[in-house]
């Protein structure tokens, strides 16, 4: 209200061109690292010469570069901002020791991740033995979250509102792992068993020959502010034995970090 008594509204700062460029950058993904100024137009609804103009600031300033191909992907700027964001995360610096820790006593690839928008963004990532599966996933990439052990766990900590907010049909899309859910309904079934049990296995749903298991990091006040994986070759581990070698140590670890956290 102003001095008089009549009714003000609240000024608006926003900049239109700047949320616009940072609309592009949000398109790139692990299943999206590379695209070019007619597929940004169509995916972000603009016309052809303003998504020019934006990606030719963008890539001036170095936070897009030209491919090879003709196409634009991140650039260095993009890089080294995700990279800083992601190092100065609280959560990131509580859960690194204990991430290397459960990597370093299972001998299996340990993944931190956090929800948004309908994907899972890695935010830290504890090397196990190598392995060629998911060699292209690292800190700052990001999966589709119903096809990541990572992302249901996530989901599964929603309302139906907060869920029917995030995923659409367009969710689904993408070619990924051959046993991956294709719908809403049986989505829905393996976040009910991860509510019930605590933890979610999935096996071949993100990548072909990989598996995973997964469990929730909660902060003050019981929220679910993250999750972490175990990811292993398929060939190793069938579903008994990730429950029977891996579900004790990853909710042991979930649980560290939790209480770290105040959760």
């Amino acid at each position: 209200m102003s001095i008089d008594g009549s009714a003000r509204s609240a000024p608006n700062y926003r900049v239109e061109a700047l949320a616009k460029g940072l609309r592009i950058m949000s398109l790139f993904s692990t299943a999206r690292p590379r695209l070019r100024v007619k597929e940004i137009a169509e995916l972000c609804g603009y016309p052809m010469p303003t998504v020019f103009r934006l990606v030719s600031t963008l890539e001036e300033e170095g936070y897009l570069e030209r491919a090879a191909d003709g196409g634009v992907r991140p650039g260095i700027g993009a890089l080294s901002l995700g990279f800083a964001a992601l190092q100065g995360q609280d959560l990131v610096q509580v859960a690194e020791p204990l991430l290397r820790q459960l990597a370093e006593e299972t001998g299996e690839t340990v993944n931190l991740g956090v929800l948004t928008g309908d994907q899972v963004l890695i935010v830290a990532r504890a090397q196990g033995a190598p392995t060629a599966l998911a060699a292209n996933i690292r800190p700052g990439s990001r999966v589709p979250a119903v096809y990541s052990s990572m992302g249901k766990v996530l989901l599964a900590a929603l309302s139906e509102e907060g869920l029917a907010s995030r995923i659409s049909a367009e969710s689904f899309s993408g070619e990924w792992g051959p046993k991956a859910v294709r719908s809403l309904s049986a989505l829905r079934k393996q976040l009910a068993s991860a509510r019930e049990v605590g933890y979610l296995v999935q096996e071949e749903e993100a990548i072909p020959g990989l598996s995973s298991l997964a469990a929730p990091i909660r902060e003050l006040g019981g929220s679910v502010v993250a999750a972490l994986n175990v990811a292993v070759p398929a060939s190793r581990y069938d579903r008994s034995q990730l429950v029977k070698q891996l579900r004790d140590p990853v909710l042991q670890a979930a649980r560290g970090i939790s209480r770290r956290l105040g959760g």
